[in-house]
């Protein structure tokens, strides 16, 4: 099944070697250059123009991805839009753009349980997840947990190369505590402010 098949019929799709080793290589280096230039910034939570550090709901460093991109991230971006026609062909969801950061993770941090749609705010529409993290294992933690309307949950580790992508309206998750550095790319295909 592919993506479009499987975040059709459960809201949620996991695609394991979306990227392959090299790719994710690429982008790790990608992601050490912009840390070394300063570009991470602590992540913040709250309404907009009350942004503040909460590292208790929110621990990771944050660095989106914009101009001038590095060669690797320029491939990515063109995945991510092949992606985003897709769905739309076969979703009708009407994706119009794609906003994206690195996110990094250090070691005992996490996320609390929470949604992607910023209050009053419905553009963001589909969530992705993409993971950096090269021989990850089981005793490493971070998992992603996603919530249910039902009251259960889904774990899902991450995995170097393992795509998720999930529809944000109402969909909470979190991210549980790692043991080691964990990296990923999160962004969100959005559609066009109603």
């Amino acid at each position: 099944m592919g993506v479009s098949e499987e975040l059709g019929a459960a809201g949620i799709a996991v695609r394991d070697d979306y990227l392959g080793p090299g790719q994710v290589q690429a982008l790790l280096e990608c992601l050490h250059e912009r840390h070394t230039r300063g570009e991470f910034e602590d992540a913040r939570v709250g309404a907009p123009g009350k942004l503040q550090r909460d590292a208790v709901v929110r621990g990771d460093r944050t660095c989106w991805l914009g101009e001038p991109l590095l060669a690797a991230e320029q491939g990515l971006l063109l995945d991510f839009e092949r992606l985003r026609l897709q769905l739309n062909r076969d979703l009708f969801l009407g994706l119009f753009d794609l906003e994206a950061h690195y996110a990094w993770y250090a070691p005992g941090a996490g996320y609390a349980r929470h949604v992607d749609q910023p209050r009053g705010r419905s553009e963001r529409r589909v969530s992705l997840i993409l993971y950096l993290n090269e021989n990850w294992d089981e005793s490493a933690g971070g998992e992603l947990q996603l919530f249910d309307a039902s009251g259960g949950c889904r774990y899902v580790e991450p995995m170097a190369g393992r795509l998720v992508c999930f529809l944000t309206d109402g969909r909470e998750h979190a991210v549980l505590p790692a043991r080691r550095d964990r990296f990923s790319v999160t962004g969100w295909f959005r559609a066009r402010a109603g």
